[in-house]
């Protein structure tokens, strides 16, 4: 039982800690390091991003697992592509502002690597139940980097959050360019891998003793 409750957890926390597309990964970079600069835009950013990939993970996850792992690729990447359709004509209404600064990470959005590869590695390979629940950690592991980072360069280069103005002792107008949100990302992603390794490296500590013991 404490095995399997175990295993239960592990899938709730590999895309958001253990496993995490964009700390981890280092994939999906460009719309964090091009949007995240102010939560306006990385809300747009991760309502597009949460709203595709979901929808185009859940409608591949029916593609038979006997098929090529190359021709699954390719099917995901055409449902995805579908989906973005829909998806960009409802952004155009709701950001209407964020469109164009997207530009070409839109599409890239359509075909993120939650999409491409982790269905074809692992959510292939699982049951419904346990890839829906992956899929959200995944999901909310993108969206918690984006907004984190949208949240922190916001206060720094502008001295506002949310748009609101707020009593910022001083500012870093750097942290509001690509160059700046590469800068940050680098060191979220320093500090980041450096909490993984002393967490992951105690539960090992813990298991070696827990097996020593029995």
């Amino acid at each position: 039982m404490k095995e399997s409750s175990k295993k239960g957890k592990i899938h709730l926390s590999d895309g958001i800690f253990r496993d995490n597309t964009v700390l981890s990964s280092l994939m999906v970079i460009s719309p964090v390091i091009v949007c995240g600069d102010t939560l306006v835009n990385a809300t747009a950013v991760v309502c597009i991003f949460s709203l595709i990939t979901f929808v185009s993970v859940v409608i591949a996850s029916f593609i038979p697992k006997r098929l090529p792992y190359c021709l699954r690729a390719i099917l995901c990447a055409v449902i995805s592509s579908l989906v973005y359709v829909p998806v960009r004509i409802s952004a155009q209404e709701f950001y209407p502002e964020i469109i164009p600064r997207l530009g070409i990470y839109f599409p890239l959005l359509a075909l993120n690597s939650v999409i491409i590869l982790q269905t074809g590695a692992k959510f292939s390979k699982m049951k419904k139940s346990g890839m829906l629940v992956s899929l959200l950690s995944y999901i909310v592991g993108f969206d918690l980097v984006m907004i984190v980072t949208a949240f922190v360069r916001e206060l720094l280069a502008y001295g506002t959050i949310d748009s609101r103005v707020v009593n910022a002792d001083f500012l870093v107008s750097g942290m509001g360019t690509s160059f700046g949100g590469f800068i940050f990302l680098g060191l979220l992603c320093g500090l980041y891998r450096k909490i993984r390794k002393s967490v992951t490296h105690g539960e090992d500590s813990e298991g070696e003793e827990n097996v020593s013991c029995d």
